[in-house]
């Protein structure tokens, strides 16, 4: 069920307090997960595509890519039964331990098999964190802040994004990926003492809700899709633009995989801080329409301010679904089903980045990157239908 919103001035209603004690050390581990999964999101596919000798697809680095999201999905699904019987604390600990740890193999090989094998490992253990932290986080905020609590929580994992990433790019070009990969497991490790002070279980209201039941709930399926189709863009981004422009360019990935990111957390604010306020519902078509037009102009890679406008574009757009649909996701189930919410708003994000990561290296392959692009564009207006439906269903006929 929506949650409506209360008649009363602003001003007259006092606003619980939204960063808390829990929150705060919540936010430790979220930065330990994020910073470490980003530092090497864009670097190990680049790593794996060095071997291909310069092929246009990129197959290596898509593989690469892919099994990283499909381990990542497979244990986000896994997750809430895990949480479950084990509690959060357990979970997030794990997860962290096979985020930072496996990195280290690459330092013994470069075989593709290995890459694939650290990818799987980091995946389940991104998927660990994610979940479990996600469902433990929007119960730590009050649900009349929850856009803008969760907004708070984007810009804490959005930070390592627009730094980690770029960064990482940039270290592996000028002091090796070796510096890369062991950054990659310190700062994912590091974070693990800090879970030990966060709630195990928590108190929750409503009756539970399964992974089944939550995709054959319209109210949730309409959202999740169209978040899955925007993250389609992610996945190729962070894996494909360091080979889509130039060889000589590479200060402009750098450049471009800060805009995007920074350009998310941005939109993430100023959606919370509407949806608060007039509901997230009316942002979701927005949200996907600018990822769509920003794909589509990233197809402009011999000009380098087009690649920069062009994934500003999309990383604002992406940003605004991104809070948009997870508010919307858990304003429409109560307390207990958090943990579901949660795990299919990720998988909805790391499917459509696999998908994206994969499906466009084998069309690149036959098209080149530019033309690549616009079509990944055009074909994500695809998602126009549930999110159009959506809206109307809100709304009411009519209007």
């Amino acid at each position: 069920m929506t949650e409506t919103l209360d008649s009363t001035p602003p001003a007259l209603v006092p606003r619980p307090p939204l960063v808390t004690r829990p929150l705060m050390l919540r936010f430790v581990s979220i930065l330990g997960a994020s910073t470490g999964f980003r530092l090497l999101l864009s670097v190990v596919p680049a790593y794996a595509a060095a071997d291909d000798g310069g092929g246009g697809g990129g197959g290596s680095a898509g593989l690469a890519t892919g099994a990283l999201m499909l381990a990542t999905v497979l244990g986000e699904l896994a997750t809430p039964a895990l949480v479950n019987r084990y509690g959060y604390r357990a979970v997030l600990a794990v997860g962290l331990g096979l985020l930072g740890a496996p990195t280290l193999a690459l330092l013994l090989s470069r075989s593709l098999w290995c890459i694939i094998a650290v990818c799987l490992l980091r995946g389940a253990g991104f998927a660990f964190t994610v979940v479990a932290g996600g469902a433990l986080t929007a119960s730590l905020i009050p649900a009349e802040r929850r856009g803008e609590g969760l907004a708070v929580v984007g810009i804490v994992s959005g930070a390592p994004a627009i730094l980690a990433m770029p960064l990482g790019v940039w270290l592996a070009a000028h002091v090796g990926y070796g510096v890369v990969f062991v950054a990659g497991t310190v700062v994912a490790l590091a974070a693990i003492p800090s879970v030990a002070a966060l709630p195990d279980r928590l108190r929750a209201s409503g009756q539970p809700i399964g992974i089944v039941a939550g995709l054959r709930s319209a109210e949730l399926r309409r959202p999740t899709v169209v978040f899955a189709v925007t993250a389609v863009a992610a996945g190729i981004v962070v894996t494909f633009l360091p080979l889509a422009v130039p060889s000589s360019a590479t200060e402009l990935v750098a450049v471009a995989l800060f805009v995007q990111p920074a350009a998310s957390t941005l939109a993430r604010w100023l959606a919370g801080r509407h949806g608060d306020r007039h509901g997230p519902a009316g942002l979701v078509l927005p949200g996907l329409l600018l990822s769509a037009g920003g794909t589509v102009l990233m197809a402009l890679t011999g000009s380098p301010v087009a690649v920069v406008l062009a994934v500003g574009v999309f990383g604002f757009g992406f940003g605004i679904a991104q809070n948009a649909t997870s508010n919307l996701l858990y304003a429409r189930v109560p307390t207990a089903g958090y943990g579901t919410v949660s795990a299919l708003w990720n998988v909805a994000y790391d499917v459509g980045m696999g998908v994206g990561a994969v499906g466009y290296g084998w069309v690149a392959a036959g098209t080149g990157y530019p033309w690549a692009f616009a079509l990944t564009g055009v074909a994500m207006l695809g998602a126009l239908v549930p999110a159009l439906t959506d809206r109307r269903a809100v709304n009411g006929p009519g209007r």
